[in-house]
């Protein structure tokens, strides 16, 4: 299929004279073109007819791949379609009837994220071809974008101790078309940008493994990650061997677990006005034990960054007074909209409907939401649609209000866990962001410290057409929150937000899982429906403290090479621009 856009009058002049062919300017021709493309690369076609302007189409390919919009400016879309329908299969979509699949192509991702419990994670006509385009990304190691694709799926069933609950299938039609529409126009941007920084990213850690020479078929020789191994964590003494499966660090050298900070020792590390008198010492010293649940509220606020670490008793009791009229003043921004105003704020209703169905089935297993009328499923509720006002680019997404929940359980307080969510939020913010940079510069990353500190699992997955480790999707996106027990997985983000180790120490959890079962991944060939399948029923099954000191392990023998994996500004980094963080939402652009 081929097609190259132009103006067209009845004699091919405007009103005022001139040729309007002529006046196409060459760029928007070149934007517009689509030149040779096989049908057979086409996943479908999305039909647009505006009660004003133009009817045009939008052609979506298997690789992700989002044309921008084909205008007709005098009818034919019925036409092309009959036209492309004589050459190919084509089917209505049943959950739109505006969007044609071609070939009724399969993808097993849409399939199986179902069974991860992401319904919305993926919106597209019946399923788009994220699969695929990830796929294709990772293996060419040159990726333009995820599929256009909403990173706010929430799983619905599996609460913090494995309860079932009824499962809720909502249709994606509304956002997928949203993103079609206006992705469309930044495609060729996006592609051409993520691009070059997936590729510079991979140069770079090419030429930093080939300078080290580490990897030899899945083995680290120890003599030479020796110097990491001193400079990273000076008070340890691994075994010195000439050769060490990285399948047995565990065994080696990752330190036993502590048992969790109480008051006693949290006040050795606080000077006598209330600040933290060695950060480091106290991030590690969380990192290797947690922190009892009577002392969290105090502890979460620092490591967050809502006080910092260097804060007194009177500048937090200070801040905490002011932060909390600044809540009530956002708070009543919402709160003042009346119902005929309502009527008249399309993106209000949304994100506030979408959040009313989102809190009633967040944790209610969880003795401190359960309960029909439960103020505190209300206070999650008005938390989560006062960040909504509070970063109206970003918005609410589903799988917000797993992140929020242990916050506000912690806090008990509104304002409070309002502003401890907005500071983990500025670093989790862009898992979010419509265009997906957040997810795929993590998944590249993992796909990397995979191929570093596991080289025959990488060779399975990349001749198994699974190197988008898509697979791994929840994990990193809601941070465990639906693999652990609730307070596993407190005691799990409070060492994440450490970063004693690593900024990126969730990705060497991602490692240290799948290495732990690459031997029966491998030996079972699972392909990427099973490999879902598989890691969604992990859940509540993994050893959590051995998967920490796994992780610490593979984290210390990667040392700069891990982090020449990871693309500068990979959440939960902080942004590099923070002005450009998030990315207008839905029609908002």
């Amino acid at each position: 299929m081929t097609w190259i856009p132009y103006k067209r009058s009845w004699d091919g002049i405007d009103s005022t004279g001139h040729n309007v062919n002529a006046g196409l300017l060459e760029k928007d021709r070149n934007l517009y073109t689509i030149r040779a493309v096989p049908l057979t690369d086409v996943h479908s076609i999305h039909r647009h007819a505006p009660p004003l302007g133009w009817q045009y189409v939008i052609v979506v390919l298997s690789s992700g791949l989002a044309h921008p919009p084909l205008y007709f400016y005098n009818g034919g879309v019925r036409e092309f379609l009959a036209t492309i329908k004589q050459h190919v299969s084509l089917l209505r979509s049943r959950d739109d009837a505006n969007v044609f699949l071609v070939n009724d192509l399969q993808d097993p991702l849409q399939k199986s994220l179902s069974s991860l419990e992401l319904p919305r994670a993926v919106p597209g006509s019946n399923g788009t071809a994220l699969h695929s385009s990830i796929s294709s990304s990772f293996s060419n190691e040159t990726p333009g974008r995820l599929n256009d694709a909403t990173v706010d799926g929430k799983s619905t069933t599996t609460e913090y101790n494995g309860k079932q609950k009824q499962k809720f299938n909502d249709p994606a039609r509304d956002i997928s078309i949203q993103v079609l529409e206006k992705f469309s126009l930044v495609t060729k941007f996006a592609r051409e940008t993520t691009s070059q920084l997936f590729r510079e990213s991979h140069h770079d850690s090419s030429n930093s493994y080939e300078r080290m020479q580490w990897m030899n078929s899945g083995s680290i020789n120890m003599a030479s990650i020796e110097p990491t191994i001193k400079q990273k964590v000076p008070d340890e003494n691994p075994a010195t061997l000439d050769s060490l499966q990285v399948d047995k660090l565990s065994l080696v050298w990752g330190k036993a677990r502590q048992s969790p900070l109480n008051y006693v020792e949290w006040a050795t590390f606080l000077d006598s006005e209330g600040r933290v008198k060695d950060s480091e010492a106290l991030r590690k010293r969380i990192f290797y034990g947690g922190v009892e649940n009577n002392l969290r509220k105090e502890v979460w606020r620092i490591l967050l960054g809502y006080h910092a670490y260097d804060s007194t008793y009177a500048e937090r009791e200070y801040l905490a007074s002011v932060k909390k009229s600044e809540y009530d003043v956002i708070k009543s921004q919402w709160q003042s909209i009346s119902p005929s105003q309502a009527k008249r704020f399309t993106k209000f209703r949304e994100r506030r409907g979408l959040i009313e169905k989102d809190v009633v089935r967040t944790d209610r297993s969880f003795t401190y939401y359960d309960g029909d009328d439960n103020q505190n499923v209300t206070l999650l509720h008005d938390i989560l649609l006062t960040y909504s006002f509070y970063n109206f680019d970003l918005g609410y997404c589903q799988g917000m209000s797993d992140l929020l929940s242990p916050i506000l359980f912690v806090m008990e307080n509104e304002s409070e866990a309002f502003w401890s969510f907005v500071a983990l939020m500025e670093r989790l913010g862009p898992n979010f962001n419509r265009d997906q940079n957040g997810m795929h510069s993590q998944l590249f990353a993992l796909s990397k410290l995979v191929e570093l500190l596991d080289s025959p699992l990488h060779n399975y997955l990349k001749q198994a057409d699974c190197l988008n480790y898509f697979f791994c999707f929840r994990w990193i996106l809601i941070q465990f929150k639906r693999e652990f027990e609730y307070e596993q997985v407190m005691y799990l983000w409070e060492v994440f937000w450490t970063h004693y180790l690593s900024e990126h120490f969730h990705l060497y959890v991602c490692v240290a899982i799948l290495k732990r079962y690459s031997r029966k991944i491998i030996g079972e060939q699972m392909d990427f429906d099973t490999l879902l399948k598989f890691i969604n029923e992990l859940s509540g099954h993994i050893d959590l403290d051995g998967i920490i000191r796994d992780a610490e392990a593979l984290c210390v023998c990667a040392g700069e090479n891990g982090e020449a994996c990871i693309p500068p500004g990979t959440p939960p980094s902080l942004p590099i621009e923070a002005e450009s963080m998030y990315l207008p939402q839905d029609d908002d652009l």
